[in-house]
């Protein structure tokens, strides 16, 4: 394509969403933007009312702890202080990335800050909602401590069905600066119960 230059960690991104339908990236921000951004969330935990999440859309939204227990903070791009516009740039680099070369027609994003306090799960689910079908990638952004353990939990699973119909489950654990991503309309995706508090921006690519 003349004039434009290949990126080498987006097109591993876009190789594995075309074979697999998911990606995961360790890559995708340094490790001092990984540093910086866990360090804004946790002012951010000290400073903003994270609000318990809800399932379900608008008016249907109800908060049900059984389902799952994370608290959100929704990011505002046009509000974004100096270190969430790092975060954006970035993400938006990649959407230009996506459109430009796999045409996906991506045109909005929403993401929030996501703590998972000891003990809180969400149970499997899908993220499109019976009303609104735009959201066409789902994306984490873990912010752990880097000596994040694997008896801690909060695995991703991914329910991911085999070229025979077998269905199976693939756990990504939640290591600092790991970002997964997945398609948002056939994933059916859980987290497992955390054992210590998980740190997680996670959002969406959205089209018309």
């Amino acid at each position: 394509m003349v004039g434009f230059d290949l990126n080498p960690v987006y097109e591993l991104i876009i190789d594995d969403l075309v074979n697999h339908k998911y990606a995961i990236s360790d890559h995708f921000f340094s490790d001092e933007e990984v540093r910086i951004l866990r360090n804004h969330l946790l002012l951010k935990q000290e400073q903003e009312n994270f609000k318990k999440a809800a399932i379900g859309k608008l008016f249907n939204e109800q908060v049900i702890k059984e389902v799952r227990g994370d608290f959100i903070l929704w990011m505002e791009e046009e509000k974004a202080d100096e270190v969430e516009q790092l975060f954006f740039a970035k993400i938006n680099d990649l959407i230009a990335y996506l459109n430009r070369t796999c045409y996906l027609g991506i045109c909005e994003s929403e993401f929030h800050y996501a703590i998972y306090p000891e003990g809180t799960f969400y149970q499997r689910h899908l993220d499109v909602f019976q009303n609104d079908n735009r959201r066409t990638l789902s994306l984490v952004f873990y912010l752990n401590d880097e000596n994040w353990q694997a008896d801690y939990g909060g695995e991703l699973a991914l329910f991911l069905e085999g070229d025979n119909g077998q269905q199976s489950e693939l756990k990504i654990q939640p290591l600092a600066g790991r970002m997964a991503l997945f398609d948002s309309k056939t994933i059916e995706h859980e987290v497992k119960k955390v054992k210590q508090q998980r740190y997680s921006i996670t959002g969406w690519l959205k089209t018309r």
